[in-house]
């Protein structure tokens, strides 16, 4: 079952009952997902930015973008319009087939996992989780990664609260510490 069926006959009905929502248009539901991951090293390997863009490109299933940075930082090194980082943002199918790939396949893959905790949801119910590499991801072959490196991914809600974001979250099978 996809992740957009699951949601429709799974979790809605159960986020209702629990949360007394009675309108189907207010359920809390994740909107899209972004992906970021910031290159330090961009500033002297300029190979940098684009094996990262690969990488990033090859999880998501889409073209990542590279970010600039908007002022320049004399402490960093980095100058205005420098390429500094990569970010994708996946809605609709795209986004349904992450959330399949990230509940599950990776976050079971991780070492040492004990749960996210429960401060990665901020105050408007989204989701923040950090990974300290990228080769847990399915798509990376651990062989031809140059150098190992963390990315964000945020899932997004129209949750207007912290505690409606984790019940859906809960719902989707996103283990929590407990």
């Amino acid at each position: 079952m996809s992740f957009k069926d699951q949601y429709q006959k799974e979790i809605k009905p159960k986020l209702m009952q629990e949360l007394k929502i009675t309108n189907p248009m207010a359920v809390p539901k994740v909107i899209k997902v972004v992906l970021n991951v910031g290159a330090g090293e961009a500033v002297t390997n300029k190979n940098a930015i684009e094996r990262i863009q690969e990488q990033i490109t090859l999880i998501a299933g889409q073209k990542a973008m590279i970010t600039k940075a908007k002022k320049s930082v004399s402490a960093f090194k980095i100058r205005q319009g420098l390429a500094i980082g990569v970010k994708v943002t996946l809605r609709g199918e795209k986004m349904n087939i992450f959330i399949e790939k990230l509940v599950g396949i990776v976050i079971p893959r991780l070492r040492d996992f004990r749960g996210i905790a429960e401060s990665n949801i901020d105050q408007h119910g989204n989701l923040n989780i950090g990974f300290t590499e990228q080769t847990i991801f399915p798509e990376i072959e651990f062989d031809k990664v140059d150098k190992i490196r963390g990315l964000q991914v945020t899932l997004v809600t129209n949750a207007k609260e912290k505690g409606k974001g984790k019940k859906l979250f809960s719902l989707m099978g996103i283990p929590f510490r407990q």
